[in-house]
């Protein structure tokens, strides 16, 4: 039986048009880089006559996915598991950012989102999930909320600057090279910690959960992927400091953030080094993490009659993860890049915010289209290993579900991901990517799949 999940009112034409309202498809020819027409346009309309120091900010994106597979074997199913059943589901977003500058170094940025679409299963039943647009505050029909609402400070240390180019949630303008950085607010900690320039934007790159973030870092956020929290950046010439604490919800990825203090913050720390290679850049970042909230020890639901149950009356404040993710870049030729990430946690308790992840392996790599006379076409591939600690694998074997995985039983094997895609520059403002993700041993379950999923991706921004 196939399941096919798609509004009755065509998803993708209502995203084009909602796009078509901010103004965002244009004429703009194919490979045409250099036509500023379409932001010279919105920069005029802003009151910005220096695109070298801009003092407000408007940019917008809107991302249609739809993916799915044909049916694969299953020996049994459970409460998160993925269907066995052949089945389609789309995503829709769109989102508004605005920026404005306040005082010297003082911006504040405003970002509206409007959400649509549930993923996979209703986002269920694989650790490196396929679509990382997809979460479980997915809906039918069309919600907005306020995703980011953010006030940035700027401290310029003196000696030599940079010019900072204007994007989403970023003003042009030259800043001291030597500064600090202070943000607070409604973000993701996603916005500040563990980027890659070839593998973090879901809208653009690799759609996988364990190819947007590093897999094992349970980073704190509500359901869409946003808390409340502070950061604050060292950023010298060749190399950053960042510290971050942000809020954690009271139950497992819970929209509302309740303030306990000590007892419900993540803590973030990350040291990015920057670097040459025969004249490439490269970037390496190293990050350590420590979460506190209600999450419960594996080892005090084990062997109870019902595990699921066991599991949440352990929950209590004071519970603890902690771990490291590392996380590299290499350019080697124009047009030609790698990347690497792994990351681990302590395994003891719970997943809370983002994924069942307790270790993870990945590594890909990056084309630009320019070497074969497609300049802005990309085309990516990757491969990931996930895997669970002993703990949680006899939680798992024992019936018990967890934050996105759990098949009532469990033949073990690591979940093992592939995925490819090629993405077509259609004009400077929008693309179109095919995708093709093979997971194998989904939730860890060697008596499940493997599956191939196939998904097409239409993004437009600016």
């Amino acid at each position: 039986m196939q399941v096919y999940s798609f509004t009755s009112h065509a998803p993708a034409l209502r995203l084009a048009l909602l796009l078509l309202a901010f103004g965002l498809l244009s004429s703009t020819p194919a490979h045409a880089d250099d036509d500023p027409s379409l932001a010279t346009r919105f920069q005029t309309l802003i009151g910005n006559t220096d695109p070298a120091h801009e003092d407000w900010s408007l940019h917008a994106q809107g991302t249609e996915i739809i993916q799915g597979y044909p049916s694969f074997p299953a020996a049994y199913s459970g409460a998160n598991s993925l269907s066995p059943e052949s089945q389609w589901k789309n995503t829709s977003t769109a989102t508004l950012f605005l920026g404005r500058r306040l005082w010297q170094g003082g911006e504040v940025y405003y970002d509206r989102e409007l959400y649509e679409g549930k993923g996979l299963s209703d986002t269920f039943g694989a650790a490196g999930f396929p679509n990382g647009e997809a979460n479980k505050a997915g809906s039918w029909p069309i919600k907005t909320n306020g995703a980011r609402l953010f006030l940035r400070q700027v401290i310029g240390l003196g000696g030599p600057t940079e010019q900072i180019a204007g994007d989403q949630n970023q003003l042009a303008g030259t800043q001291d090279i030597s500064r600090i950085t202070f943000t607070a607010g409604k973000f993701s900690p996603s916005d500040i910690f563990d980027n890659n320039s070839y593998s973090h934007d879901p809208r653009t790159q690799f759609m996988d959960w364990s190819l947007v973030e590093s897999a094992a870092w349970d980073y704190p956020a509500n359901s869409r992927g946003y808390t409340n929290g502070v950061s604050v950046e060292y950023n010298q010439q060749q190399w950053t400091l960042r510290y971050g604490a942000f809020m954690e919800p009271d139950e497992p990825n819970e929209s509302d953030l309740v303030f306990h203090g000590l007892n419900n913050i993540g803590q973030v720390a990350e040291l990015e080094e920057r670097y040459t290679i025969a004249g490439n850049p490269g970037k390496t970042h190293f990050l350590l993490f420590y979460n506190r909230n209600r999450e419960a020890d594996f080892s005090a639901a084990l062997g109870a009659a019902d595990v699921n149950a066991a599991l949440i009356e352990a929950r209590s404040y004071g519970g603890s993860k902690f771990g490291f993710a590392i996380s590299n870049e290499q350019q080697w030729a124009d047009g030609i890049g790698t990347f690497a990430r792994v990351s681990a946690n302590d395994g003891r308790t719970e997943e809370w915010t983002f994924t069942q992840v307790d270790e993870s392996a990945a590594v890909g790599a990056s084309l630009d289209g320019k070497r074969w006379g497609e300049p802005g076409d990309v085309w990516g591939i990757a491969g990931v290993i996930n895997a669970i600690s002993a703990d949680q694998r006899k939680f798992l074997e024992q019936g018990g579900v967890g934050l996105i995985v759990g098949d009532g039983r469990l033949s073990y094997s690591p979940e093992m991901i592939l995925e490819t895609y090629y993405s077509i520059r259609i004009t400077s403002y929008m693309s179109l990517s095919p995708d093709y993700q093979f997971i194998a041993n989904p939730g860890y379950n060697t008596d499940r799949g493997p599956v191939s999923i196939f998904a097409a991706r239409l993004h437009l921004g600016f």
